[in-house]
């Protein structure tokens, strides 16, 4: 079961939501055309954000799988700015695809997939990297927000 508690499966699982309330409850939306594109805007946005970071992942030749010891500590590219830009893409994705929909219930599922990956993961994977870097990870983490 560990295999399939991976932020990408719980992104897929909350946008399967989405897409349920959409086709179950149609009509609860925003009413407004501007909005699916705002919500592509978004996704796009959200998703050159984690290929940024993905990107620093591959250039220190250091595992992207949560929950696994790094063998780097990433500070550079989009590190200078956020913490996690991969969870913070994903929640631009599901906000994205939730105004694309156009269903104004599934707004709620933003907060929720926000706790959901902070009690997960955030907050292992940050004491995972104060226990492995000490006062380097105390200073980036004083300096970098956790989101934004």
């Amino acid at each position: 079961m560990q295999k399939l508690d991976l932020p990408p499966i719980w992104l897929l699982g909350l946008l399967a939501v989405a897409y349920v309330l959409h086709s179950v409850v149609p009509g609860l939306g925003f009413g407004v055309i501007w909005m699916r594109g705002l919500g592509v805007l978004l996704a796009g946005v959200g998703l050159a954000i984690m290929l940024a970071a993905i990107w620093e992942f591959i250039r220190a030749r250091t595992s992207i799988i949560p929950r696994q010891k790094p063998t780097t500590f990433l500070r550079r590219g989009i590190y200078r700015y956020t913490r996690n830009p991969i969870y913070l893409g994903d929640v631009l994705v599901l906000a994205g695809a939730i105004l694309w929909l156009d269903v104004l219930p599934g707004l709620i599922l933003i907060p929720l997939f926000i706790l959901l990956i902070n009690n997960r993961f955030i907050l292992g994977e940050e004491a995972m990297l104060r226990e492995l870097y000490g006062e380097d990870y105390e200073d980036w983490a004083k300096k970098v927000r956790r989101w934004l």
